[in-house]
């Protein structure tokens, strides 16, 4: 990239941003750049700090007329550095962090900027909830535009579910105010069709009430019944109980017997909509399929399903995300075999039981398409160096391609640099065709590329 776009870049936004510009100069260059995971080196030639909707405008605008890449960054999880971009502009949106609710209509309007613990733990102030993910620093509009597979997916559904309305700047600059009446082509896009379209900043969520839940960690030996029965136990219970099972190599917590550390377990996160005196039945299966190592189940505020995060954690993982039809005796064994086998820092398979009240939406009614998929599944190993990756990533290659059954699918939000094919399985068929029609009409030159890209077709 040539000196003179990106000095042309740097002044203009510095003269007309009513946020901040930073370069590499900068002190804190190195700290913003920084996406959650390791392995992703990028280096921006600028990130512009926005502060509001007329900065994102202007940053759009700039980088339309230099020619700059663009990348949109909201809490930076994604795994493929969808977030960075070398060399080029950095739209960073963690300004935007504006939010009113409305108690007594359910809703709130809430600024991209803010993470998914943030926003739950302000609306829980006042009992209510929408459904995210299961990690407090994800930023909400990553999450929101990919879909929103969390701790409430069978009770609640997706996040985009819950997606009222959204206002979206296009590539030419343009403000629009999308929802199910307003410009329904492109409200049906962004519910699950990622940042192809525009820089979403702010959305228009429904809020459920939901005082309490009753969850946690509940940690079991891992063989090929305890992973056969948890989730069939998963896939009967009500829609009230959502979980995630890590079957992983356990991790050196200090309240499990060292002689269990690195071997087989279950970690669930189990999270049941009610309190425990109505949740303690719904759970009761779970708890009786071993003597468990560990039960942290307990009522608590939806605020405390999620774990603490060290800022400064930025793991070395290869993943490969896929859907699965059911997970009987054998394919537990496959897992449980493949995790003694390997002796990477830490390898796991996530199980995620779906169903429940994401499944009673229609597979055409949003851009997510996979609302008939049983069980998600990610298979993920840790690598140690560049050097040690190669041998990781086959193993989770090799795993996930024992596992495979009959769903070709894959989840968006969880994709690495995984190629425009898996695109195709993240947006099958008829969802493909219409997402590459709606990105031709708002973004026909792909000036939003840094992302699971939707190609223009022409």
């Amino acid at each position: 990239m040539s000196h003179g776009p990106i000095t042309d870049a740097t002044d203009t936004l510095r003269a007309r941003l009513t946020g901040r510009v930073v370069t590499p100069g900068d002190p804190d260059y190195d700290t913003l750049r920084t996406i959650v995971y390791g392995g992703v080196d990028r280096r921006p030639a600028l990130i512009a700090r926005v502060a509001d909707v007329a900065d994102v405008r202007t940053v759009i605008a700039t980088a339309r007329r230099t020619g700059l890449p663009l990348a949109v960054r909201c809490g930076g999880h994604s795994a493929a550095g969808h977030s960075s971009v070398a060399g080029g502009i950095v739209l960073d949106v963690r300004e935007l962090r504006m939010l009113d609710i409305d108690v007594r209509a359910r809703t709130a309007w809430a600024g991209t900027g803010l993470t998914a613990g943030e926003l739950t733990a302000a609306t829980a102030e006042h009992g209510l909830v929408v459904g995210f993910g299961d990690t407090a620093s994800v930023g909400i509009g990553g999450i929101t535009l990919g879909g929103g597979v969390g701790y409430l997916v069978r009770r609640f559904g997706l996040t985009i579910d819950d997606l009222l309305a959204a206002e979206v700047v296009t590539a030419d600059g343009e403000v629009l105010m999308t929802d199910a009446d307003h410009h329904p082509d492109l409200f049906w896009a962004i519910r699950g069709g990622g940042g192809n379209f525009g820089v979403a900043t702010r959305f228009r969520y429904r809020l459920h009430p939901l005082p309490v839940v009753t969850g946690g960690m509940l940690l079991l030996p891992a063989t090929a019944a305890t992973i056969e029965g948890f989730m069939a136990a998963a896939a009967a219970a009500p829609d009230e109980v959502s979980t995630i099972a890590n079957v992983m190599s356990c991790p050196p917590m200090p309240f499990v017997p060292a002689e269990l550390h690195d071997r087989p377990v279950i970690l669930a996160m189990i999270c049941a909509a009610a309190p425990e005196a109505v949740a303690t039945d719904m759970l009761a299966p779970f708890r009786a399929l071993a003597v468990p190592i560990t039960d942290m189940l307990a009522e608590m505020p939806v605020t405390g399903m999620y774990p603490p995060e060290d800022p400064d954690y930025h793991p070395l993982a290869v993943a490969r995300t896929m859907f699965l039809d059911h997970v009987d005796r054998a394919l537990g064994q496959r897992i449980v075999d493949a995790i003694e086998a390997s002796d990477a820092p830490m390898r796991v398979v996530q199980l995620r039981a779906l169903g429940g009240a994401m499944a009673r939406v229609a597979v055409d009614a949003t851009a997510f398409a996979h609302r008939d998929s049983e069980v998600m599944a990610n298979v993920a190993s840790f690598y140690v160096g560049e050097d040690d990756r190669p041998r990781r990533q086959a193993w989770v290659d090799e795993l996930a391609a024992a596992l495979h059954q009959t769903d070709d699918g894959a989840y968006v939000n969880f994709l690495t640099d995984d190629g425009p094919a898996r695109i195709r399985q993240a947006y099958p068929g008829a969802t493909f065709d219409r997402l590459v029609e709606l990105k031709r009409r708002y973004d026909p030159t792909n000036l939003f590329r840094s992302t699971e890209v939707i190609p223009t077709g022409v």
